[in-house]
């Protein structure tokens, strides 16, 4: 059914929930996962000064990001699981979406956060990526009892 699924993991509450039950649904399904973690860099023009600083703040965000990373793969070893790694810089909607269809994945798995009876008037990012996936998206809303 999936052999291939995407958890796009940034290490908030809201995708570790998602990335259990990807990592779940693949020791289930025998499937392998693959972890995404999207470096999301402050945007442009910025200061001269911050400028200067551009590099070890791109460092700072792959050193993070892969620690991310590294977390997930460990979680998916506890299960079983393959987990293949990427790192990728730019917005988090559209990369996910993107790596999905490059790699021809199967289905994405993404944690949601809680947003109350009423919800919210501007999507979050798997709010975007369910509206703009090819592939299928399993989402994993947290409940307001999991709020930390």
């Amino acid at each position: 059914m999936y052999e291939h699924i995407l958890i796009p993991y940034d290490g908030s509450a809201e995708s570790k929930k998602g990335a259990t039950h990807g990592i779940e649904l693949a020791a289930e399904l025998g499937s392998t996962v693959h972890a995404l973690y999207v470096m999301d860099l402050p945007g442009v023009p910025r200061a001269m000064s911050i400028r200067d600083d551009e590099e070890s703040v791109r460092e700072e965000y792959e050193t993070y990001g892969q620690e991310t990373l590294d977390e997930i793969a460990e979680v998916a070893a506890e299960y079983g699981v393959e987990c293949e790694r990427a790192l990728r810089t730019g917005t988090p909607s559209e990369e996910i979406v993107d790596y999905a269809e490059e790699e021809g994945l199967d289905v994405i798995v993404m944690g949601s956060a809680y947003r109350g009876k009423i919800g919210t008037i501007l999507g979050g990012t798997t709010d975007k990526v369910v509206r703009t996936a090819t592939v299928p998206v399993i989402t994993q809303r947290m409940e307001m009892d999991e709020l930390s």
